[in-house]
């Protein structure tokens, strides 16, 4: 159950009741100190000021007509105006046996799914993972792991660089290279692979004139130069998915929708953007002149969607697969997990969409931008020599660090269970520490921190969650066999069940802002609540009935932070 959409819904009726306008929409969100109450609900100071009465006039008006029976133990105003509910315990009691029953924690499906396109990820071919891809690629899986909890239709789009002029050049090399039979083995290392092609471009004019002649034999459809640009793109992939798979991250193959897919479209769209007065020939090219976006002398900006050459843009790619998601794949609603220093490239692509029609404004775009990995520094992270850390390095770092630790706290462990456990723990912590920051903000990549069995990190959030098995562990039982009654006796029971019933409210705010740094600061907390709650209510010790209605607590709390753990792509163990 949502009970903040509960309790909203209960303190906008009684504010209209109470004469306010009927569009009101109280905030109603958890106290900061539960003490103070588990609701805090505003928004009685703005309606007061439209009807010209004192907020705290209005509040008791509220308070007159707002009917929490069952519900609410205590309401009263606070301030100005605020209003405090107090959740009744026999009510949380209730909600917690409901939530420990379901497989789901009380989580409802959402009653009208959409279909929702997520573009995230987005490597280039010929060229490995680096960290550059890390963020779009872990944010935009989690997005898309908690849409597809509550059950929206999400559709994966790996929008992956697969086209442009630079196919010529590796088309070309890997002929070069096939012809000396070291395709293979070339490919094997694919920067190494496109440096060696540039450098042939950049030095040997015969191999360029060769290169060009293929581009422009692979954009009319040329079967060999498909063939071989399949093989380019086949092999990228084969090596992505790798990297995707240590990174527990739900892409696969299937999932790839690289430019090329849109460019039978792009012709089309120049010509239907220039018959809707849209586009007009300036200088030679095709351009888009947007009042909305100013260049430095005042003047309405020029983006240009058809080059001189013939040749399209990345807008034009980007107009195209905007319209695709809308007419083909017909979706509610499209997120972008792509850097903050695209955003004045998409929201120019979208204005073109808009103004034509291609993707009505029901439908929202949505670049869901974030910021940058930065090193110790305070620089954008790279290796000690100064260039790019792949991805693969980077994740082969993780688990050794994580080894190294997870050892010295088990030196008995199995070897196989170790490595799991160190799988786990350093895949989880590069992660973690990027999901737990808010997406837009840049952030500094520490190994230290991350790697931490103390704050808010994945080890710690992993411990806390084979430490409420470990109570199951201890007192030799099933946690599945406990049916008894939930009874909330006293204030840590109290804050740790309104918090477990929070997951829905978290979730919520996750999709709906595409921050999943919300739902790791709910985790967390819920991790120390039951801290707090183990430190001062005995379980196994108390007497029946009150230990298993405490077992019933502590089975919620093992399953409220699976869920979100698993929404985050953070595997769990058993034990630490």
């Amino acid at each position: 159950m949502n009970i903040q959409a509960l309790l909203s819904d209960k303190v906008s009726q009684a504010l209209i009741a109470a004469g306010a306008s009927t569009d009101c929409e109280p905030q109603v969100r958890q106290s900061a100190k539960v003490q103070f109450g588990d609701y805090q609900a505003n928004g009685v100071m703005a309606q007061a000021k439209k009807l010209g009465m004192p907020p705290r006039q209005l509040a008791e008006k509220v308070l007159e007509n707002l009917d929490l029976t069952g519900i609410a133990s205590k309401v009263e105003i606070a301030g100005p105006g605020f209003i405090n509910i107090f959740l009744d315990p026999v009510f949380l009691a209730a909600q917690v046996e409901l939530a420990v029953v379901s497989e789901r924690a009380g989580v409802s499906a959402i009653a009208t799914p959409e279909t929702i396109v997520i573009d995230y990820s987005a490597p280039n071919v010929a060229k490995e993972m680096h960290v550059g891809h890390l963020r779009s690629t872990i944010i935009g899986d989690a997005a898309a792991r908690t849409l597809s909890f509550l059950g929206h239709n999400v559709i994966r789009a790996n929008h992956v660089g697969d086209w442009g002029t630079q196919f010529g050049m590796l088309i070309a090399f890997l002929e070069k290279q096939q012809q000396e039979n070291a395709g293979e083995m070339a490919l094997a290392d694919l920067e190494g692979f496109y440096r060696e092609a540039k450098k042939h471009y950049d030095e040997d004019e015969a191999f360029a004139e060769r290169a060009r002649g293929y581009v422009v034999k692979l954009q009319g459809g040329d079967e060999y130069c498909r063939e071989m640009w399949r093989k380019l793109v086949d092999i990228t992939m084969t090596q992505n998915q790798i990297t995707y798979d240590r990174l527990n991250v739900t892409l696969t193959r299937n999932d790839v929708m690289g430019e090329s897919l849109y460019n039978p479209m792009l012709p089309g769209i120049v010509a239907d953007l220039k018959s809707k007065g849209l586009a007009v020939e300036s200088e030679g090219a095709t351009v888009v002149f947007l009042d909305e976006f100013k260049n430095k002398e005042g003047e309405p900006m020029g983006v240009i969607i058809q080059k001189k050459d013939g040749g399209y843009l990345y807008t034009t790619t980007d107009i195209a697969c905007a319209k695709y998601r809308y007419e083909t794949l017909h979706a509610d609603r499209v997120l972008y997990y792509i850097d903050s220093r695209q955003h004045q490239h998409l929201m120019q692509a979208w204005t073109i969409v808009r103004k034509a029609g291609y993707v009505p404004e029901s439908v929202p775009l949505e670049h869901h931008m974030f910021g940058m990995m930065l090193g110790k520094d305070g620089k954008p992270f790279k290796t000690r020599a100064g260039g790019t850390v792949k991805l693969a390095d980077l994740l082969d770092e993780a688990l050794e660090r994580a080894r190294k630790l997870v050892s010295e706290k088990n030196p008995d462990m199995p070897a196989d269970e170790l490595n799991v456990l160190a799988n786990a723990v350093g895949i989880g912590a590069v992660k973690y520490a990027d999901l737990s920051k808010n997406r837009t903000t840049d952030y500094v990549f520490d190994w230290d921190n991350m790697l931490a069995f103390e704050g808010n990190t994945a080890p710690y959030m992993q411990y806390a969650y084979t430490r409420v098995l470990s109570v199951f562990r201890k007192a030799g039982i099933d946690e599945q066999s406990i049916t008894a009654p939930v009874v909330i006796g006293n204030e840590r029971e109290s804050a740790l069940a309104a918090r477990l019933l929070q997951l829905e409210e978290t979730l919520a705010v996750v999709v709906r802002d595409g921050t999943p740094h919300v739902m790791c600061a709910y985790l967390y907390d819920v991790a120390g609540l039951f801290s707090a709650f183990y430190e001062h209510c005995p379980i196994l010790s108390a007497e029946q009935p009150v230990r298993d209605s405490r077992l019933q607590l502590a089975r919620l709390t093992a399953k409220v932070l699976k869920i979100g753990l698993d929404t985050l792509g953070i595997e769990t163990v058993e034990r630490m």
